[in-house]
């Protein structure tokens, strides 16, 4: 168990002090995974020897989990839900060391393929065993230090829409206890299926996510209200000099008020008093033309987010939204009652990891 806790803390510090990692390398993230899914994690790693001796120090970790699923078969995959996982290594020797352990684990537990969702990673896109998948791309916004600055920066059509959420009457209130977590579950249930078509993560997810990180405002979650009622929510993870946009909810009946644009507005607000300089506004399929002109007029840039896969491309992320797969599963699980749809998803979504 001694071992066991210094290897631990050793692989923590390892994280906390590479510059690669993301708010996905963090111990309360994989921990979230573990506790809501039941996912277990296999950690690779590599090592230096010292010039000396025998003493070693921890010179690259690779998290992977391995997921069971009657939709893509058996897997292994950093990180399940995580939109950027970066591998995080000192030098290409110890890297190169991690990806051979991953094949050779994936071959071991006998998986169909393994996938890595590391973002743009050289190493990795000439490596002769993996294949490269370029579906999705990410927006950051730079943001400054005084939000009147970024105010002056955004277009005239944006600057409209938040001016009209305000004129409506809505306003935006930073949620505090776990009764906001519910009420934004719900807004995420009716997104998720009337919008999307797609089975919603469980309450439990959520709820954990804000006892993993709320306390201390690496999760902030923001509600939009119109005559007291919550119509929409946004979720924020915050890790280093990045805020991160990661989940969106909103009744639909209500759009027409503009409360999206004003949650995104206040986000930026946000960021931009609490010292962030990047707001990385998620994971975008290149062929959703209608949300990547969201993005782009908040005057974010495009950057590529390719996946990597071994020894072929599978699996659900990298299926076309365009492709007949896709269109049938969210047709169909449009047409569910919520509360069917909200149980269901809650059972699935361990599934689409």
């Amino acid at each position: 168990m001694l071992e066991t806790t210094a290897i631990q803390t050793s692989r923590q510090a390892f994280i906390e002090q590479h510059e690669q990692a993301s708010f996905y390398s963090q111990p309360g993230w994989l921990d979230l995974l573990q506790h809501v899914y039941g996912f277990k994690p296999a950690h690779l790693e590599s090592y230096t020897t010292g010039a000396d001796g025998p003493a070693r120090s921890l010179a690259g970790t690779l998290s992977l989990y391995t997921v069971r699923s009657p939709l893509a078969g058996t897997h292994l995959v950093s990180l399940p839900f995580s939109d950027h996982a970066p591998l995080l290594a000192q030098n290409e020797a110890s890297a190169l060391e991690l990806l051979e352990q991953a094949i050779e684990l994936t071959r071991q537990r006998k998986a169909r393929y393994l996938e890595l969702r590391t973002g743009t990673n050289p190493l990795l896109a000439n490596h002769p065993a993996f294949v490269e998948s370029d579906l999705y791309v990410t927006w950051h916004l730079n943001l400054e230090s005084d939000p009147a600055l970024a105010w002056s920066h955004l277009r005239k059509p944006v600057q409209h829409q938040v001016k009209k959420a305000r004129k409506n009457g809505l306003s935006i209130r930073v949620a505090d206890s776990t009764a906001d977590v519910a009420t934004y579950h719900r807004l995420h249930v009716l997104t998720r299926t009337r919008k999307h078509g797609m089975p919603a993560q469980p309450s439990a997810f959520f709820h954990k996510l804000w006892e993993n990180f709320a306390p201390g405002e690496q999760m902030i979650l923001l509600l939009a209200e119109y005559e007291q009622q919550p119509i929409a929510g946004m979720i924020l993870l915050g890790s280093g000099t990045t805020l991160r946009y990661a989940y969106g909810a909103s009744d639909e009946r209500y759009l027409r008020l503009a409360p999206n644009n004003l949650l995104m507005w206040y986000a930026i607000e946000w960021g931009c008093e609490h010292g962030y300089r990047i707001l990385d506004m998620g994971r975008t399929a290149r062929n959703n033309e209608g949300l990547m002109e969201f993005k782009r007029r908040w005057g974010a840039e495009l950057h590529p987010l390719p996946y990597y896969y071994y020894p072929r491309q599978a699996g659900l992320a990298t299926t076309s939204e365009q492709s007949w797969k896709y269109r049938l599963l969210t047709s169909t699980w449009k047409r569910l009652p919520l509360p069917v749809a909200s149980s269901l998803g809650g059972l699935l979504y361990r599934y689409l990891g």
